[in-house]
C-alpha cells in the first residue's frame, strides 16, 4: 500500500496535468506527461503508454515513452489481444508478471519477450461508468510490479480520468479519431497479409499470422509495413 509520501507525489502529478488537460492546445502534451508521470511511479518499469478508446471502441497509443511501447501498443492493436486491451474491456487491472510464461495473449506475448519486456501493468481509465482507456507501464525483468505500484498507478489513472473525461471534447483529443481510423486501416493491411500467405504456402489462419509475426521480427520492421510489402507482392516471408 502506498505511505503518504507517494500519494502525496501522485496529487502533485496530477495537479500538474490539470491546466494542461483543459487547455485544448495543450492536451497531447498532457497526456505524453501522463505516460512520463506513470513510469515514473515504479522503479523498475523502463516504459509506459496511454491508450485512449473512442466511441466506437477503436484504440490508439495516444502517447508513448519509447519506441518499444510503441511498437508493442500497436502489435495488441493488430492482433485484437493483450493486457492494454483486456484492462479497457473488463475494466480490471492486468497484471502479467512473466511474457515468457504468461500466454494469456500468446501472439503478443511472445513479441513482447522477444522485443525484451517481460513485466506488465495495465490500469483501466475510467469515466463516469464509461471505460475510456488504460495506462500501461513496461518492465525488462519478470515480477517487477507490487502490489504497491499497482496501487500507485490506480491512484493516478482514477484522478487522470476525471480529466481525460472532461478534455474528451477538445479538438486536440477529436484529432485522436483520426489517427483510430488509421489503426483500423492498418488492421485490415495486416488481415489481407495473413490471407495472402494462407493462399501462397497453403497454410491455415494461425500459421500464416505466425509467419507474418516471425518474419517482421526478423526484419525489425513493424507487422503493417511488412504486411504491406505482402499484400502488394514485394516480399514473400517464408516457413
Amino acid at each position: 500500500m502506498a505511505d503518504e509520501s507517494d500519494t502525496f507525489g501522485v496529487a502533485v502529478a496530477v495537479a500538474g496535468l490539470q491546466g494542461l488537460l483543459l487547455e485544448p492546445a495543450n492536451a497531447t502534451d498532457a497526456v505524453r506527461r501522463l505516460a512520463e508521470v506513470a513510469r515514473d511511479l515504479a522503479p523498475m518499469a523502463t516504459g509506459a503508454g496511454v491508450t485512449l478508446v473512442d466511441t466506437h471502441g477503436v484504440p490508439t497509443s495516444t502517447a508513448v515513452t519509447d519506441p518499444v511501447v510503441e511498437q508493442l501498443d500497436a502489435l495488441q492493436y493488430e492482433l485484437g489481444e493483450g493486457p492494454c486491451l483486456t484492462a479497457w474491456d473488463t475494466v480490471t487491472v492486468q497484471s502479467v508478471e512473466d511474457t515468457t510464461t504468461d500466454l494469456r495473449w500468446p501472439h503478443w506475448a511472445l513479441a513482447a519477450a522477444a522485443a525484451g519486456v517481460r513485466s506488465v501493468l495495465s490500469v483501466p481509465l475510467v469515466h463516469r461508468g464509461e471505460e475510456i482507456g488504460a495506462v500501461k507501464i513496461y518492465a525488462a525483468e519478470p515480477h517487477a510490479f507490487t502490489e504497491h505500484e499497482e496501487h500507485l498507478l490506480q491512484l493516478l489513472a482514477t484522478a487522470v480520468s476525471a480529466l481525460l473525461g472532461c478534455a474528451a471534447t477538445t479538438e486536440s483529443l477529436r484529432r485522436t479519431t483520426a489517427a483510430l481510423q488509421s489503426t483500423l486501416a492498418e488492421r485490415q493491411t495486416v488481415q489481407q497479409a495473413v490471407g495472402v500467405l494462407m493462399e501462397r504456402h497453403d497454410l491455415g489462419p494461425e500459421p500464416a499470422h505466425t509467419l507474418l509475426l516471425r518474419a517482421a521480427r526478423e526484419q525489425r520492421t513493424t507487422v503493417h509495413a511488412l504486411a504491406v510489402r505482402v499484400v502488394h507482392r514485394s516480399d514473400d516471408p517464408r516457413l
